[in-house]
Formats: structure tokens, sequence, C-alpha cells
């Protein structure tokens, strides 16, 4: 199992540091959130780009995920959506990272519509991903919360450049059990978020397997070789813990539990 951190756990964070955390804990990966108020964003320039590849190539770490804030089925024009989600796969590209995070975002909708709306885009944009070679991932996540529900939308797709990434606290907050959810991503799934909560109305980012969320059984349905993410919401819950001092004891405990049952 590979893993990586959100910087969305370190919010404001330098690169630089952000690299020394992950080398020095034992991640293999970051999952960059890319927005103005961050180090990465769409509008860096070239060499700022270059400047970022340099420092995470120095240690060995890579870039996982550049993760926007694209919602795919939002309501509203096609082009400006479409543009956005251009200029993050380039992004990606210049960083050489994997994979574009997108959200569906289309909440308030008929469903069957904003099924239609987000698999028109992302079918749209997946020919300027593959040229890029970067691949874009539909989160489970706000409207579409459930393993069936993105499943749905990235199988009427049907492009190799557009996936899924399981977010595994939306599905268990979907009710969906984590072998359900797995069935449906799994022949699109780019990745897993994990984290941990201590309820369904307490989402407040914990340590890793100090609260409710079936780590374990998540894990379990994963084949070895996958990348696993923590995505440690302190941006939202500025008085959670630090995420640097609880690094090297999630890594611990995700490789514990991700560990082949004899």
């Amino acid at each position: 199992m590979k893993l990586a951190f959100s910087t969305l756990g370190v919010p404001g964070m330098p690169v630089a540091d952000v690299v020394r955390l992950a080398a020095g804990h034992g991640y293999q990966g970051v999952e960059l959130r890319a927005h103005p108020e961050e180090p990465v964003h769409p509008g860096l320039s070239a060499p700022e780009r270059a400047a970022v590849v340099e420092e995470f190539q120095k240690s060995g770490v890579e870039i996982l995920t550049v993760a926007g804030y694209v919602r795919a089925a939002a309501e509203g024009d096609d082009a400006p959506m479409l543009e956005e989600l251009a200029e993050l796969v380039d992004l990606a590209h210049d960083l050489g990272a994997r994979n574009v995070r997108v959200f569906p975002g289309g909440g308030g909708q008929d469903p069957a519509a904003a099924d239609a709306t987000a698999a028109r885009r992302l079918a749209a944009a997946a020919p300027h991903a593959a040229d890029k070679g970067v691949r874009i991932l539909l989160e489970t996540h706000d409207s579409h919360r459930a393993g069936v529900d993105v499943a749905r939308i990235v199988g009427t797709v049907g492009h190799e450049q557009v996936g899924a990434l399981w977010d595994i606290m939306h599905t268990w907050l979907a009710g969906e059990e984590p072998a359900a959810s797995h069935a449906v991503l799994a022949p699109h799934l780019g990745y897993v978020q994990v984290k941990d909560i201590a309820s369904a109305k307490d989402t407040e980012p914990l340590a890793l397997g100090a609260g409710v969320l079936p780590l374990g059984a998540c894990l379990d349905t994963l084949d070895p070789d996958s990348w696993v993410c923590w995505e440690y919401e302190k941006r939202w819950h500025p008085g959670a813990a630090e995420l640097p001092e609880m690094l090297a004891a999630g890594r611990d405990r995700l490789l514990r539990l991700g560990s082949p049952k004899e």
C-alpha cells in the first residue's frame, strides 16, 4: 500500500515543508489542495511550477493529485467549468501529478439531470486529460456521496481518463457498506481517501482509529498496491489537533490495517 496525505491538513504550509513532512514520516505521496490561498494553484507561472517539481523530486515524493474544486454537475454553462478543469489538468501535467480531483456539486437538482450534466462535461474534458496523461477523478461527495452514485456517472462517461475517488466518510454517511462501495467503484477507482470522525453529526477530524469510520473494512477491499490518502480536514476545523504530530502514528495504523490477513 502506498500512502499520501492531503495538504488540506496543513493549510498554507510551504511546499518545501510539506515535502519534508512526507519524506520524514514515510509517506510516498502528497495530494495538493489547489486553491489561491495555498502555495500551489493554477495561477502559478512556469518557473514556479518547475520549482514545485524540483522540491518533490529532491526527496522522491510523488504528487499524487491536484485537488481542485470544480463541480462537474453544478448548474450553469459548461464552458467556465470546462475551462477551469482544463487549467487544473494542465497544472497536474506540469507538476507530474497522476490525477485531478473534482466534486459532483449537483445539489438541488433532479438527480438524473445532475448525472447527465456531470457525464457530459467529464466526457468533454476527457480527451484533453488523455493528451496530458492525467486522470480526472470524481469524488464521492456532496450530492453524490455513495459509491453507486459516482459509479453511475463515471460508467456513463466510459473513458479511461475519467475515474472515481473514494472518500470513505461520504460513502459511510450515505449508509453504504464498504464492500458495496468497493464493488461499484473498483472498475473506476483511482485511490481512496481515509479519515476519521466522532459521529455523523460531529465531523471534526480525529486521529485515524479514534472515531467511527470503518477504516479496516475499507482497506480490506483494496489491492496491495493501492494508493491511500489521509485527508485530514484541518482547513475547515482550525481547532482540530495538528496533523504533523499525528503523521507517524497514522502511517503505522494504516500499514497495520492494510497488511494481508492470515
